[in-house]
């Protein structure tokens, strides 16, 4: 079985999760992951389409190039719907992109009512109008095994990953800022990429003059964001809105904990993972809550989180069956 995948090379700079699930296929029996050019996807053999954020398709730099993009786009979907070839797509967002042109937003209207099938990558995703099935995200234990770690530094608090803003580091520093002035022995490290000048503006702004935090705002290769999150006794994810986060497993895999917003979602991971890893806050992240979740780590749990349903030889065969259940779907012969 074909699996056209939505990228078209593994660079280093390649989302892990899709570095190794694409490597997982290829060691998964029956299923051959085919990397995505536009002549294929105009006219190339493959049974299945796969795809993760379709919006990446859109856009370009400069006017010709973006119109370019979305015709191809267009072909794309055409091909797909003459074809009625299936398409699973991974939900790893709930809301659309933002930002995007009214074109833009059409195709992926299109797009979704062509998808055969969703996967959910965990069990708490609420309905998404599609028959789904969930193959939980895998762990990166495997991906960072010869990355060299550091020993934690007493007392800081990490953000480590892309800066958005939906992800609140603003609100962070803020919180951070109150505990730092009950407990002057607290540290924070602020380490990723600002999506824009404006949000990185607004962080050092927020982190001015203050010595116990450090901004590192730059893209981290895997050294650095192996050293950045490992350097903390605390991962802090003080998103708005948070249903899937790689970054929660990366700490995880790191064998750090994380304090993350409490949500269905978050509890069932902390209670899969087993005590004292996932730690939680309600509403606004405040400094009782910074504080609070540092006097949780300190204490008693496992020696590592157990991560033992997040393989990713089993998520390459449960990828198998999902693919196998989106061609029944599409002929009639639903199993779900």
């Amino acid at each position: 079985m074909r699996v056209l995948q939505p990228f078209g090379r593994i660079r280093p700079t390649t989302n892990p999760y899709i570095a190794m699930l694409h490597a997982a296929l290829e060691r998964t029996a029956g299923v051959e992951p085919v990397l995505f050019s536009y002549p294929r996807a105009l006219v190339g053999r493959y049974d299945v389409v796969h795809l993760h954020w379709p919006e990446t398709r859109l856009g370009g730099r400069g006017p010709v190039r973006r119109a370019l993009r979305l015709v191809l786009a267009y072909a794309f979907w055409a091909r797909l719907r003459l074809t009625r070839t299936p398409v699973v797509r991974t939900v790893h967002n709930l809301e659309l992109p933002s930002g995007l042109g009214r074109l833009d937003y059409a195709w992926l209207r299109l797009l979704e009512r062509a998808t055969t099938l969703h996967v959910v990558l965990n069990e708490t995703t609420p309905p998404t109008g599609r028959p789904s099935v969930t193959v939980l995200h895998g762990h990166y234990r495997d991906w960072f095994r010869e990355t060299e770690r550091t020993d934690a530094v007493p007392g800081q608090v990490t953000y480590a990953g892309l800066v958005r803003r939906y992800k609140n580091v603003v609100g962070l520093v803020r919180a951070f800022r109150d505990a730092h002035a009950v407990d002057p022995s607290l540290s924070l490290l602020v380490a990723g990429n600002p999506s824009g000048p404006d949000l990185e503006a607004e962080v050092r702004a927020a982190a001015h003059g203050a010595d116990a935090i450090r901004l590192d705002l730059r893209f981290l290769d895997d050294a650095d964001l192996v050293r950045a999150v490992t350097s903390g006794e605390l991962v802090v994810l003080p998103y708005l809105h948070m249903h899937n986060s790689g970054t929660v497993l990366l700490a995880l895999s790191l064998d750090r904990p994380v304090l993350v917003p409490d949500n269905e979602a978050n509890r069932a991971l902390a209670q899969e993972v087993g005590p004292g890893w996932v730690l939680t806050f309600e509403g606004e992240l405040g400094a009782a809550a910074i504080r609070r979740a540092l006097d949780e780590a300190r204490g008693p749990r496992a020696r590592r989180p157990d991560l033992s349903r997040r393989e990713w030889d089993d998520a390459g065969v449960a990828h198998r069956e999902a693919y196998h259940e989106a061609l029944r779907l599409r002929r009639g012969t639903r199993t779900l």
